[in-house]
């Protein structure tokens, strides 16, 4: 018999382990089987090389849960360690056996670390015992056992093992209970170890018989020894990549494309990479993404391995450059992370250009899947983005895709501005900005579906990257504005008439805390509608913005009121016939008003004529009143014949019912107000 202390450089090594070693106690199923697969594979490398002349045999590993005893057992029946090699890799803290072992063999794919994985045990166990047996010829099965405390013993154990290998009795603690469950333990394992190299056993298959479910005697393997990814991908059918997709996530839809990587220089990295389709929250979609280190489970927290736009993509990546145990500062810094995230990245936009190349028709199909995934690349990869501009897709609303310069190409000729500038029409709402788009089509402009996820981030950084070309929302002004083109055309209504029909219209228009709208009179052709209701492109964008969560200066535009413009066809015949009725129900009176207004404006410039060639300090205190007092009665008399005809604007049904088209054809009718407009409407249609 042996006792002894473990080499350790502090009496309170436990208590760190128990707490520090690793943030998620559960990682001790994955570390404990990981070691036994290890200690496997080190036999059949053994075996391959000569120095195991024996049977191979059982390689299996097995995990046994004795609910009664609350104790879990991990078997295997691998190399196995002699005294000496028990002293030396489990007594000394910190020193990896694989370390050593990588050393002596570097091709053999050697999983863990087995000193501190082994330690990971007395995170959830009071006691820890090993009963181990080497391959070795005349080896004997030793007993190891510890109580958490640096003092160990190891004895030769009485109940012999008949065969090689090692197992590993935890004793479990209070306050790991729940690890004395065989749900749990079988989640566990299929979590963190579904897909290692070598057959894990854990309890026997069961079937439904009699109303419930029956052991059948056949052992329960919980793992694929050879998953897809492992294997080349010219041998792998392409059914079998959405089978194995539905392995991994069972009752998704079908993945839209895969990317089968396998590269092993100048880094080892396999795995196979899914386009899912997205929902309209894709945030949720993250964390998707499986890291393996040589077919362990290591995380599903990918950030800072794949490059952040394609953490919404689903599936696997496997390499063992990547350690068991890894920091995301570490992940940041570590050379070979920074060289995957780079392979993966050209990878995915090499896939995606063949795609383009060879199936175009179906990489248009699911273009308006693919979309997010491409565009959150772009805004946020410049490798990529320069890679995505040739297989970036427009879509307009015909339903036809075009490339960046296909776009551009069919579109320069007739929506280049007066300034050189190249203007992208898009709507973000089909159905209801129909008015707006059948006008602009009517021009012979081409509109754009822009209606995505990120189209709102995808057109300010294509603008900024792009300086000639302008995106501008169909519904952003009267169709006549949108490229600003010499024109030559004229308005009916004089500015005087346009200045009394302001306040009539204003008078249909309520603006609050919520809207403001500001009223012009533009030249449009007389067939056009009578009152176009629109949103200024640059500060609608800017309130966009502040709603997705911008903070910055976004934050002072949303909280900005609604500003709209409401157009007034000065051609139209119905706004002609507003103003006679206007000017007819006002009477005399608009001209009395008028020459009141008139005479005290002719006051006012009378006296800024005496003042004009004098400095403030010197104009009179008298002289100030006056004008103060010329100015507010200017103000008065504007005031009272605005007053008027906002009255007779309230009054008048025709031009009630000229804004709320105006308004319903922007989806801003609601409640009451549609109601009464109905109403209206069945009176009007009665006359």
């Amino acid at each position: 018999m042996q006792n002894g202390k473990i080499g350790v450089t502090t009496e309170n090594i436990f208590p760190i382990i128990k707490k520090f070693l690793y943030s998620d106690h559960e990682i001790f199923l994955r570390e404990l089987v990981s070691n036994a697969v290890d200690a496997t594979q080190k036999l059949k490398t053994y075996s391959s090389i000569g120095e195991f002349k024996g049977e191979l045999g059982d390689i299996s590993v097995e995990v046994a849960l004795d609910k009664e005893k609350k104790t879990l057992t991990i078997s295997d029946h691998g190399i196995g360690m002699t005294a000496d090699e028990v002293e030396k890799y489990i007594n000394q803290i910190a020193f990896s056996g694989a370390e050593e072992f990588m050393e002596k063999y570097q091709n053999q794919s050697i999983i863990g670390h087995f000193g501190l994985g082994f330690y990971s045990s007395f995170m959830v166990s009071d006691k820890v015992e090993l009963r181990t047996k080497s391959f070795r010829d005349g080896a004997k099965t030793m007993l190891w056992s510890c109580d958490g405390t640096p003092e160990y013993t190891l004895v030769e154990c009485e109940e012999q093992r008949e065969t090689r290998g090692t197992d590993i009795i935890l004793y479990l603690s209070e306050e790991s209970v729940e690890f004395a469950d065989e749900t749990r333990i079988g989640d566990m394992l299929k979590k963190y170890c579904r897909f290692l190299p070598v057959p894990i056993k854990f309890g026997k298959q069961t079937e439904w018989k009699d109303g419930k479910d029956v052991e059948t005697g056949e052992d329960n393997v919980i793992n694929s020894v050879a998953p897809l990814w492992t294997r080349t991908p010219s041998t792998v059918k392409e059914g079998e990549y959405n089978d194995f997709y539905s392995t991994l996530y069972p009752m998704s839809e079908e993945p839209l494309f895969h990317i089968h990587l396998n590269i092993d220089y100048p880094f080892n990295l396999t795995g196979i990479l899914y386009f899912p389709k997205i929902n309209n929250n894709f945030e949720v979609q993250k964390n998707k993404i499986q890291l393996y280190s040589n077919q362990v489970y290591v995380t599903d927290s990918v950030e800072g391995i794949v490059p952040e736009f394609l953490t919404l993509l689903h599936g696997v990546i496997d390499s063992p450059d990547i350690p068991l145990n890894v920091s995301r500062s570490y992940l940041q810094s570590d050379s070979n992370v920074k060289k995957i995230s780079g392979y993966i990245t050209r990878k995915v936009a090499d896939r995606l250009q063949e795609l383009f190349n060879s199936m175009r028709g179906e990489y248009e199909s699911k273009w308006d899947d693919l979309k997010v995934f491409i565009q959150y690349g772009t805004v946020t990869d410049e490798k990529f983005a320069e890679k995505a501009n040739n297989f970036m897709l427009l879509k307009n609303t015909e339903g036809k895709y075009f490339t960046l310069e296909e776009y551009n190409t069919l579109v320069k000729e007739n929506q280049t501005d007066n300034k050189k500038s190249l203007i992208y029409l898009y709507t973000t709402d089909v159905d209801g900005q129909y008015r707006f788009i059948e006008a602009a089509k009517r021009k012979g402009y081409d509109v754009l579906v822009m209606n995505g996820q990120l189209d709102n981030h995808y057109i300010n950084w294509f603008e900024s990257k792009n300086q000639e070309i302008h995106f501008v929302r169909v519904d952003s002004d009267v169709v006549d504005k949108l490229i600003q083109k010499d024109s030559n055309n004229t308005i009916s209504l004089s500015s005087s008439q346009q200045e009394i029909l302001s306040p009539v219209f204003e008078a249909q228009l309520a603006s609050d805390s919520k809207s403001q709208y500001n009223i012009k009179f533009e030249a449009m052709d007389s067939t056009d509608a009578p009152v176009v209701i629109t949103q200024q492109e640059n500060m609608r964008r800017m309130k966009e913005m502040a709603a997705m969560g911008n903070g910055g200066m976004y934050q002072f535009y949303g909280q900005m009121p609604d500003s709209f413009n409401v157009s007034v066809n000065g051609n139209h015949p119905l706004v002609i016939e507003i103003f006679g009725d206007v000017e007819k129900a006002y009477g005399e009176d608009l001209k009395g008003d008028n020459s009141n207004i008139e005479s005290a404006i002719k006051k006012q410039s009378s006296l800024n004529e005496v003042l004009s060639g004098k400095k403030e300090e010197e104009i009179t205190t008298e002289e100030k009143d006056m004008r103060t007092e010329l100015e507010q009665n200017v103000e008065k008399l504007k005031g009272v014949k605005s007053s008027k005809l906002k009255e007779l604007g309230s009054d008048n049904k025709l031009v009630k019912q000229l804004v709320d088209l105006a308004l319903l054809s922007n989806g801003m009718l609601k409640g009451e107000q549609l109601d009464s407009f109905i109403r209206r409407s069945v009176e009007l249609i009665k006359k």
